[in-house]
C-alpha cells in the first residue's frame, strides 16, 4: 500500500482527487492510503438531515458522497482515506468496516486508551470516566436473532473519539475515517454529531494523551496497512 502523510489540506480537492483516482482505476492501479487534515468544516453526507445542523456559524457546510450524516473537520484531526481495490483485497463493506475500526481501536490501545464499538453506531467511542478501562460495554455489538430488529444506541457515560464514513463505487473504497488527536471541539457543539442530539465528541488530548497529530497520523497509518491488508 502507498501510504502519503500529506499535512494540510483542501478538503473539496482532496475528495476530487479520490474521485478522480477512482473512476480511472484499473485493476493494475495500487493501492493508496491518504492521511491528511483539514481546515474548520462540516460535512454532510448522504443520509444527512439539514436539522442535524444547528448552528454552523463561520464554519462551512459541505455536501459529500460519503455514507452518513453531519460531522465535523478540523485541525489537530488525523484524516485517513484509504483508496483499495476490494475485490483484489478479499474481503466485502462489512469486514472493511470492521477492519477500519479495528485499526483505530489499536492506534488507540498505543496509547493506552481503550476503544469501543457500539451497536449500530459506526465508529469508536471511549468511556470517559476512565479511558482506559477494558470492561466490556452492554451495548458492543452481539449475535441477533434472524429478522430482530437492531438496538437503540446507548451513548451513556461515553464519547466519540473517532468516526466513520465512507463510499464503495466498483469495489474500490474512498473517504474513510476521523480520528480526534489534539482539537477545538467546540465545533462539535453546533451539530448533532453523526446525527446524534447531545454525543459528547472527545479526542485523545481531552482524556489526558499528550501526543502531535504527526505521532497519531503515524501510529493510525501503520495500524491501517496492518489491518487492510489482504
Amino acid at each position: 500500500m502507498d501510504t502519503r502523510l500529506l499535512g494540510r489540506t483542501d478538503y473539496r480537492a482532496t475528495v476530487q482527487a479520490m474521485q478522480d483516482l477512482t473512476q480511472q482505476r484499473s485493476a493494475d492501479t495500487p493501492d493508496s492510503l491518504w492521511i491528511c487534515e483539514h481546515a474548520p468544516h462540516f460535512t454532510q453526507g448522504l443520509a444527512g438531515k439539514a436539522d442535524h445542523v444547528l448552528v454552523p456559524g463561520d464554519i462551512p457546510v459541505v455536501a459529500t458522497n460519503r455514507g452518513g450524516q453531519v460531522t465535523y473537520h478540523g485541525p489537530g484531526q488525523v484524516v485517513a482515506y484509504p483508496l483499495l481495490d476490494l475485490q483484489r483485497r478479499g474481503y466485502f463493506v462489512k469486514e472493511y468496516v470492521y477492519r477500519l475500526e479495528e485499526a483505530v481501536i489499536r492506534t488507540l490501545a498505543h496509547f493506552g486508551v481503550t476503544g469501543h464499538r457500539v451497536a449500530g453506531a459506526p465508529g469508536i467511542y471511549v468511556r470517559l470516566d476512565d479511558p482506559s478501562s477494558h470492561a466490556m460495554l452492554a451495548q458492543r455489538p452481539q449475535l441477533r436473532l434472524p429478522g430482530s430488529s437492531a438496538p437503540t444506541p446507548d451513548f451513556s457515560g461515553l464519547g466519540k473519539i473517532a468516526a466513520l464514513g465512507i463510499k464503495v463505487s466498483r469495489h474500490c473504497t474512498y473517504h474513510g475515517l476521523a480520528l480526534n488527536a489534539a482539537m477545538d471541539l467546540e465545533p462539535y457543539s453546533r451539530i448533532n454529531p453523526c446525527g446524534y442530539a447531545g454525543l459528547p465528541s472527545v479526542d485523545l488530548s481531552t482524556i489526558g494523551v499528550q501526543t502531535t497529530w504527526d505521532e497519531a497520523a503515524h501510529v493510525l497509518g501503520r495500524q491501517l496497512e496492518i489491518r487492510l491488508a489482504p
